[in-house]
């Protein structure tokens, strides 16, 4: 009995993937594509998906097009509609689990607590919540930066007798109808559920800290002859692919050249006009920051939503939280069952890593390595963590196209330093740190002079104003560097 507890509380594997979202599957595709089987992925929740198991809220749905939202080596051919909604992504998802037989690769329940990069045999332990150790050679961080919910801290909450959840812990048995509801936060969760909520609640009060730009949504449902096309003729769905790529792409011209957004600013404007009907809602609903300072959202009904009049838009500071109501500091006060936390994800790793430690070389804790500011090279590497890999890592999220696309260039770069170790026959690979420091500086300079830059607090940036979550520059710049990893960047170890 006490040799199979020892047996099943030790585990070996080549490379460890921790997160089952679209980050770890699309690693664990490109392995097995590669001819590598001998890997696990750790998933703290009892199934696949990531953001897009959390957040089932109404509405929810993606705001890249669905055919830039699904990986080029494993395609989805047959989206319902320009704009994929959260169940269509999830079972996409589930689709490639069983078209890939990812099942026997996950370990469900299994959070992971703590690693240590252990520098006598070069390999990585990791401890898991449950009590079992795994260690493996490298390690792959899957866990993407939106999956900590951002939830504030509000005097009297603990009072309130009501219903009270985040957006991304939606509870569907909480009946909402005919129920006076607070909205906290107009982020892009927020902006989706409002209008869906909108028509079932007798009040909806949506409580708006700092306005967001909010632009059209091309949508449009493919019918069958897209379908059709799509399914039988690769060239046709590539050729709609690259045309949604570029389209995209195209948004940096003004984020880099701040100069020229005004014209687009002039345009959303107008689109809050053209929507809104009530001049005083339409000046609360005006940012009082450049357009694409903060994150743009899309939405056709968002706006329209506050010409309903079960719908107030409240701009005033909280107070206080009461058994039954939000007290404002103007002293108006608004009775409430429902409270609901539309207010995104801590997106700091300095801080969502707080419960996880990960120690690399000379014992050096990352959250420590960090303590300036998360930084990285190329989002993929850090100096002093041999063997460890993260996906979306620091300055490669996105503000104007799909994350997807960053995503294969990452695990294609992992998957070539993988074989560099094994064609070596070292044991062991980490950046030097001049080739990281120089990488990211050159990262902070690019963003200077950016519209991200430009004077708004956003979730782009850490305390002080460092932006360390965006890619500064053309996603095709980010391919065109990473497609082939350069050895000597590197040190190879054993």
């Amino acid at each position: 009995m006490s040799f199979l507890l020892m047996h099943q509380s030790s585990q070996k594997t080549k490379i460890a993937i921790i997160g089952a979202g679209f980050g770890g599957l699309a690693m664990a595709i490109r392995l097995l594509q590669s001819g590598i089987q001998d890997f696990i992925i750790l998933e703290k929740a009892d199934d696949v998906g990531g953001t897009w198991r959390e957040n089932q809220y109404p509405g929810a749905a993606c705001d890249v097009q669905s055919h830039m939202y699904s990986l080029s080596f494993a395609p989805k051919k047959d989206w319902s509609k320009r704009y994929a909604e959260a169940p269509e992504i999830f079972d996409y998802i589930q689709d490639l689990i069983k078209e890939f037989d990812l099942k026997k690769y996950i370990q469900f329940h299994q959070e992971v607590v703590a690693s240590h990069y252990q520098e006598d045999t070069l390999h990585w332990h990791i401890d898991l919540k449950s009590g079992q150790k795994i260690e493996a050679q490298f390690m792959v961080f899957a866990s993407g930066p939106l999956h900590v919910p951002q939830i504030p801290q509000i005097k009297g909450i603990e009072k309130f007798q009501g219903e009270v959840f985040h957006s991304a812990q939606w509870n569907h048995n909480y009946n909402l109808n005919d129920k006076n509801v607070a909205s906290i936060g107009t982020g892009g969760s927020a902006i989706q559920y409002i209008p869906e909520i909108a028509e079932k609640v007798k009040n909806l009060y949506v409580l708006q800290r700092t306005a967001a730009w909010v632009i059209p949504r091309d949508e449009r449902a493919y019918n069958a002859l897209d379908k059709k096309l799509f399914s039988r003729f690769e060239w046709f769905r590539k050729l709609h692919r690259s045309r949604l790529y570029w389209s995209n792409e195209s948004r940096v011209v003004p984020i880099v050249k701040p100069k020229m957004i005004q014209y687009g600013q002039k345009l959303a404007e107008i689109f809050i006009k053209f929507q809104v009907k009530d001049k005083a809602t339409i000046k609360k609903l005006t940012p009082d920051y450049i357009l694409g300072c903060k994150r743009i959202l899309i939405s056709n009904k968002y706006y329209p939503t506050f010409n309903r009049k079960n719908v107030e838009l409240i701009t005033d500071a909280i107070q206080e939280i009461t058994e039954k109501s939000i007290i404002f500091k103007t002293g108006e006060e608004r009775q409430i069952d429902c409270l609901i936390y539309g207010t995104g994800f801590i997106t700091d790793p300095r801080i969502y890593l707080k419960s996880f430690a990960c120690y690399g070389q000379n014992g050096l804790e990352l959250k420590d390595a960090w303590k300036n500011g998360a930084e990285s090279y190329y989002g993929i590497c850090t100096k002093n963590f041999p063997n460890l890999f993260q996906l979306l890592g620091p300055n490669t999220i996105l503000g104007h196209n799909s994350v997807i696309f960053m995503i294969e260039s990452q695990v294609n770069y992992i998957l070539q330093l993988i074989q560099l170790v094994d064609k070596t026959q070292t044991q062991a690979i980490v950046i030097k740190p001049e080739v990281q420091d120089q990488f990211n500086h050159k990262i902070q300079q690019k963003l200077e002079g950016t519209v991200w830059q430009s004077g708004c607090v956003s979730w782009y940036q850490q305390d002080g104003g460092k932006n360390f979550a965006l890619w500064p520059t053309y996603t095709w710049k980010y391919w065109l560097e990473t497609r082939k990893a350069n050895p000597s960047a590197y040190r190879l170890l054993g």
